[in-house]
């Protein structure tokens, strides 16, 4: 890393303490507006806008500009919205008047059945709560998560993360050959797994996707064939009142011999998709996924 990098990653850090220094005057509702605001400002002047006005439109192909746009604004928001509430993860996930669970009735029946899941959901509304949220639930829980480049965030992030489990039983791991070894630890110990399926995984299969082939991650997959894991779907999205809620769906089996990783993945696509078009203001569009 360059000292140049190096510099700029400190300043970024020492703007973002003090940008919330300074929020600890106004209300959370007060401050998560001025954060999600800022947001759509200086995302629509960054390249990412663009990325994620193309992305939508592969989606949306028959919406006009005026409501590409609206969708994506609506994003930015979200996104600002994302990154405020982690500053209080640990009081938000234990707030039952803004978090709303629907499905609870299924991860009744997985505390019952006693052998482990893998819980997969999407970068919608604020994925930060759904790994707290499955351990408040008495699930022991394995994460795996993507480092970010400047480490103060990484760090800050992490240890925010961290600090929202209620027991020391549930853990996260970056993304990379340690993340496998103790994502497969986990399961041997019975622990259940959480994914986020829905980015590019440059190392992944070129699956269906919204019509375009895009790389995306079946190493799970090949853990639920050969320990028979079942796959449950964890919607996740942001309710008008800017509630957040937490839809749990039915299982879904993976130990079919004569149904490959490629088209399970391709069953869970489908869903991810139908997820994305009820509420796409809610997803992270400004990921290249279809590149």
């Amino acid at each position: 890393m360059s000292f140049f990098i190096s510099v700029r990653y400190v300043f970024e850090f020492f703007l973002f303490k003090i940008i919330l220094f300074l929020l600890k005057l106004f209300s959370k509702k007060i401050s998560s507006k001025i954060i999600s605001n800022s947001f759509l400002y200086l995302g629509k002047l960054s390249k990412y806008n663009r990325i994620a006005k193309n992305n939508c439109r592969i989606v949306f192909p028959y919406l006009n500009e005026i409501e590409i746009t609206k969708i994506i604004n609506n994003s930015w928001r979200n996104l600002g919205h994302n990154i405020f509430e982690i500053t209080y993860l640990k009081k938000l996930v234990k707030d039952k008047n803004s978090i709303e669970i629907k499905g609870l009735e299924i991860l009744v029946k997985i505390k019952k059945n006693t052998s482990p899941v893998i819980f997969f959901s999407t970068h919608s509304s604020n994925w930060e709560i759904c790994v707290p949220i499955l351990d408040h639930n008495s699930l022991e829980i394995g994460a795996i998560y993507r480092h970010i480049n400047n480490d103060f965030f990484d760090k800050y992030i992490y240890k925010k993360r961290n600090g929202a489990l209620k027991t020391k039983n549930s853990f996260y791991t970056p993304k990379g050959k340690k993340s496998a070894k103790q994502i497969l630890e986990g399961i041997i110990k019975n622990k259940n797994i959480f994914l986020l399926v829905d980015q590019k995984d440059s190392a992944g299969s070129l699956i269906d996707f919204f019509g375009k082939k895009v790389k995306t991650q079946t190493g799970f997959l090949k853990l639920a064939r050969k320990y028979n894991l079942k796959l449950v779907p964890m919607k996740n999205i942001r309710l008008p009142n800017n509630k957040l809620q937490i839809t749990f769906e039915d299982p879904i089996e993976h130990n079919n011999s004569q149904i490959s990783d490629e088209n399970k993945m391709l069953e869970i696509n489908k869903i991810i998709e139908k997820w994305i078009k009820e509420n796409p203001e809610n997803w992270f569009w400004q990921h290249k996924r279809f590149n």
